[in-house]
């Protein structure tokens, strides 16, 4: 059975009846939203925030709510009560915030900009034993009626996906769904043809005509069965020309983008199509989103232009407003530019203070003064913000009967796929980079630990080895709280394995790491490919190397070690952005998460001798993603090795997917199956 076929039964085979949905082609949905209370919400072991937002929202002429870079987390964050919604939540959000604007009488538009794979079980899982990564994710998504969307990187790593991106995500979403510089191979003729559309055309309830663009930065790794046409050959293409000279007039371009969004960034391309839009529209404003790099961002263009950038793994939802555009309302005297009750833009386009790096000299610039004014907001991803901004009281509830359908297809998906499946008990919080290399909290002492435990080969476990991995090989934190099928992708995804080279003398094989960290042996940043995402058969049930982890069917709701916390005014660690609007940006108040940079590489050491001298031979182990970088920094200490000489060390299943849920299985068992769980990154979890 096709996964959304099978998606469309998952309520019969839930615990409880679902109300009917909503009428969806009604002129005005928000007509038919049925406020329900006594109803479960978020994730059954989610929990919601407790610091609410510092004020509402400021209300435009013309609105726009942003998501990027989901990776396939739509359950939430289920340990993190920041970002503890879900995707159904996000669904009664917006179809209250679109009714909200309709009572405004201004409009509200609802952007993507990409990457919907490769990062949570939920898209991921799915990617095994000939399914596609992202058919239950994308069937989930696409419960949002977005009106802008367009196509991210991890969508085009692996043929399958982008061919089930092509078939069903952008035939699902239409003349919406925009990839101007990306097409995809057609496999029964063999012909070019874009994967989506090339441009969108449209006018506003409240009559703002758009011109609409979705172009992704010049992305080399794609497979064969897409292709990316740069920025620079796009903005040339008459079919762009054409769109910027359209037939009818144009009140504002919208530039979306899997795309960093300051243009002093490299792999960025918004400053040459915005330069292009500019050399033949002056004057006319251009808004912008962008994706890829994971961070909260806003970025000054000129006094028309400004861009957005809202984070990554549904931890931020992105709000900007701007005021003072031109519009065809069949009634100008009905035209709302400051909606009533509601606080309303007041930015200019222009850069406040000296803490970002200025873009002016990559930029072409309007010809005439403005009366645009501005605001942007990122929200936490909670549903303490959602029911705040949506019902300006904390005493209303906001879901509606799509929004709980969706999150009970989250629950009964995650179960189908076996993602809620228990390794053990994570004891506390490691993070990536919020504490000092090799600290208690740092994840990274976590892994040399676990890396010693685990990572043995038999019949060699009593010769004395070195093991090397790179730090990217990890892609998120790790929470204090249950370990699940589910964190073995969120944690680490990627599909290195194990390979050595036997019996290297330890006075050369103890520099490596050093070599390795200096350079110029290894790039900085992990550069992504598509057999990093060909995930080993690792669903507990089916996984030869690990036993499966303990599934517990009839374990409480809430035994995860829960506690329901009181709404607080004190502030929690969190985001804390400053962009060219200053820094008060972020519509939740945080104290800050530290940063500290990490080494490129890191190294453990398992059965050296007792008595704490060097043993005078090792295994060198590490990982086959680093064997060219690790060869060349041996050969260049002396050693004569080539890649003949390397061999697995485990079975090539054996993955860093596979490395960290064999130590929770066995060193993780305390607690079992009701984990306490921490407050999240940042906080003190460390015990």
């Amino acid at each position: 059975m096709l996964i959304r076929q099978y998606l469309t039964l998952l309520p019969a085979v839930l615990p409880f009846a679902l109300p009917a949905l909503a009428c969806e082609s009604c002129e005005h949905p928000e007509n038919d939203v049925v406020l329900t209370r006594n109803v479960r919400r978020m994730q059954p072991d989610a929990e919601n925030a407790t610091v609410s937002p510092r004020g509402p929202l400021a209300w435009g002429q013309l609105n726009f709510l942003q998501t990027t870079d989901t990776h396939g987390w739509l359950e939430g964050h289920l340990k993190e009560k920041n970002y503890g919604a879900d995707w159904g939540d996000f669904v009664s959000f917006t179809r209250d915030m679109r009714a909200k604007a309709r009572r405004l009488n201004v409009d509200l538009l609802l952007v993507d900009t990409g990457d919907l794979h490769d990062g949570a079980g939920l898209s991921d899982a799915t990617g095994m034993n000939g399914g596609v990564n992202g058919q239950v994710s994308n069937a989930i998504f696409e419960n949002v009626d977005y009106d802008l969307l367009t196509i991210g990187n991890h969508e085009l790593y692996v043929s399958d996906v982008a061919y089930e991106t092509f078939s069903g995500f952008a035939k699902h979403y239409g003349d919406r769904y925009l990839t101007s510089n990306v097409q995809i191979k057609d496999p029964s003729t063999g012909a070019w043809e874009y994967l989506g559309k090339q441009y969108r055309y449209f006018t506003t309830e409240q009559g703002i005509r758009i011109m609409a663009f979705g172009v992704l930065f010049d992305f080399k790794g794609s497979s064969n069965a897409s292709r990316v046409i740069t920025a620079a050959d796009m903005v040339k293409q008459s079919w762009f020309t054409s769109a910027l000279n359209y037939s009818k007039p144009i009140d504002l371009f919208v530039l979306i983008g899997h795309n960093p969004i300051r243009p002093t960034v490299s792999s960025s391309t918004f400053a040459t199509v915005f330069n292009a839009i500019r050399a033949v529209k002056p004057d006319t404003p251009v808004q912008m989103f962008g994706g890829h790099s994971h961070i909260r961002d806003f970025v000054v263009y000129d006094d028309k232009s400004t861009a957005l950038e809202s984070g990554r793994y549904c931890e931020t939802l992105g709000w900007m407003s701007m005021t003072g555009l031109s519009s065809t309302h069949s009634s100008p005297c009905a035209i709302v530019k400051s909606p009533r009750n509601v606080p309303n833009p007041t930015m200019k386009a222009k850069k406040v203070g000296s803490s970002t790096e200025t873009a002016s000299a990559y930029l072409a610039s309007s010809t005439s003064s403005s009366n645009l004014v501005y605001s942007r907001r990122y929200l936490d991803w909670n549903r303490l913000t959602f029911e705040y901004h949506a019902a300006g009281s904390q005493v209303r509830t906001f879901d509606t009967p799509k929004g709980l359908s969706v999150s009970a297809n989250v629950t009964a998906s995650r179960q189908q796929l076996n993602l809620t499946s228990l390794y053990g008990c994570a004891p506390q919080t490691w993070c990536q980079s919020c504490a000092p290399f090799l600290s208690s909290g740092n994840i990274f002492s976590l892994l040399q630990t676990a890396l010693s435990a685990v990572v043995v080969n038999t019949s060699r476990a009593e010769i004395p080895r070195l093991i090397i991995i790179n730090t990217g090989s990890i892609r998120f934190d790790l929470v204090k709280g249950p370990f699940t099928y589910d964190d073995s992708f969120i944690v680490s995804p990627f599909a290195d394995s194990f390979q050595y080279l036997p019996n290297v003398p330890y006075s050369l094989a103890s520099k490596v790491l050093a070599a390795l960290n200096a350079g110029p042996y290894q790039k900085h940043r992990r550069d992504l490919s598509t057999r990093d995402f060909s995930f080993s058969s690792l669903d507990p049930s089916l996984d030869s190397c690990l036993d499966p982890p303990p599934t517990h069917p009839h374990m409480p709701k809430r035994a995860f070690g829960r506690v329901v916390r009181r709404q607080s005014t004190s502030l929690t660690p969190g985001y804390t952005t400053t962009d060219d609007f200053g820094s008060d940006g972020d519509d939740t108040p945080h104290s800050k998460i530290p940063y500290y940079a990490q080494p490129n590489d890191l190294q453990a050491n398992a059965s050296f001798p007792a008595d704490g001298s060097m043993p005078q031979a090792v295994d060198l182990v590490f990982l086959d993603y680093i064997a060219k970088n690790v060869l060349q920094a041996v050969q260049a200490l002396g050693l004569n090795v080539s890649q003949r000489d390397v061999s697995y060390y485990l079975p090539e299943a054996f993955t860093t997917n596979s490395y960290l849920p064999a130590y929770a299985q066995k060193y993780w068992q305390a607690n079992v199956p009701t984990c306490p769980v921490g407050l999240g990154v940042g906080f003190n979890d460390t015990s």
